[in-house]
């Protein structure tokens, strides 16, 4: 039988990875901080605590003849090198990157989008061939840079497929941008408002997407990158009207033909000036990929979770990385204020 790890096991992507790794036929061991299991894997599925910072306990946990690992909480290049360290060890690796390693024809990427005109004009929709980031130590987005360079560099060693996610979500997502209409609905907000008309398209990419991928690069190792994203990418206000289906839910809409006109007033967690929209032909092509789901197909778990955290405890309590991230999301003193302006 194949054998797998997976590090990362117990996050949003790391659940449906081990599971769909399980349905193919693979002897999976799920690496995580916690050692912890997801109560859907079969008890065969081994669950061990892992801190993949310690070189040796990754040493350990892999073995000396292992067919993957799949490596979901890889940050930097210091990640690639235990890594390939590795290589007589491990068959191939699967490794998830980002779409924010993309850079635009004037250099701007996800690190200038704070700057004056800084967001990226990516082509529509942006192929692996787009250029990125000079890789470096500077950024997130460098250091995920740096890592793709050294792993491509082993390639003939480690073969090992880099998946650049998108907008990541899922039932078990730290970050779950969808709070944000979930959240309004919920509390009796029937006027929303939306910034650059609505039409903000920031490619969403389902933790099952990413597994689906995951399955089918194992079975055909290489040395390669690929783009992960939804069938679709829809707009925000596409997004809010199935949130808003899933609820069972009217509300009315304000559009605001640009940037927040005041403070953070109409912006969500998808409102970029430009759009970000992945290309899937790579992995159509390489993995013979096919979608195993829509985004709004995802949602209705997404949504019940949601609910769930938010009738417990407030929200920022339940994601304080999406607290961290976006402090300002439920502003409703400065969305009243403006509205009754306007």
């Amino acid at each position: 039988m194949r054998r797998a790890v997976v590090v990362g096991a117990t996050g949003q992507i790391g659940r449906p990875t081990v599971d769909a790794l399980v349905r193919d036929g693979w002897e999976v061991t799920a690496a995580s901080r916690s050692g912890g299991r997801d109560e859907r894997w079969p008890q065969e599925v081994r669950a061990v605590r892992l801190d993949r910072a310690d070189d040796a306990a990754l040493a350990a946990t892999v073995g000396e003849d292992c067919d993957l690992v799949v490596d979901l909480v890889a940050y930097g290049p210091e990640h690639a090198r235990q890594l390939t360290a590795l290589a007589g060890r491990v068959g191939s690796a699967v490794v998830i990157s980002s779409v924010s390693v993309y850079e635009d024809a004037e250099g701007r990427g996800f690190d200038t989008q704070d700057e004056p005109d800084g967001f990226p004009a990516y082509p529509v929709p942006i192929a692996e061939t787009q250029r990125t980031v000079t890789p470096g130590e500077s950024s997130y987005n460098t250091r995920k840079a740096a890592l793709e360079r050294e792993l491509l560099d082993a390639g003939d060693a480690l073969p090992t497929t880099l998946l650049r996610a998108g907008a990541v979500h899922g039932a078990h997502s730290p970050l779950p941008r969808e709070l944000y209409f979930v959240k309004r609905n919920l509390d009796g907000r029937g006027t929303r408002v939306l910034t650059y008309g609505g039409r903000s398209r920031f490619h969403p990419t389902s933790a099952r997407t990413v597994a689906e991928l995951v399955r089918l690069a194992a079975a055909r190792p290489g040395s390669r990158v690929l783009n992960a994203g939804d069938p679709q990418a829809p707009t925000v206000a596409e997004i809010g009207a199935a949130v808003d289906e899933v609820m069972g839910v009217e509300t009315r809409t304000v559009l605001v033909d640009g940037p927040p006109p005041e403070g953070s007033v109409g912006s969500t967690p998808w409102s970029v000036p430009r759009p970000v929209v992945c290309d899937m032909t790579a992995a159509e092509r390489e993995l013979d990929y096919r979608p195993v789901i829509t985004y709004a197909g995802s949602l209705p778990e997404t949504v019940d979770r949601l609910r769930d955290e938010l009738a417990r405890r407030d929200w920022t309590a339940a994601f304080p990385l999406l607290a961290r991230a976006y402090p300002d999301l439920f502003d409703y003193q400065a969305e009243d204020a403006w509205l009754r302006a306007r």
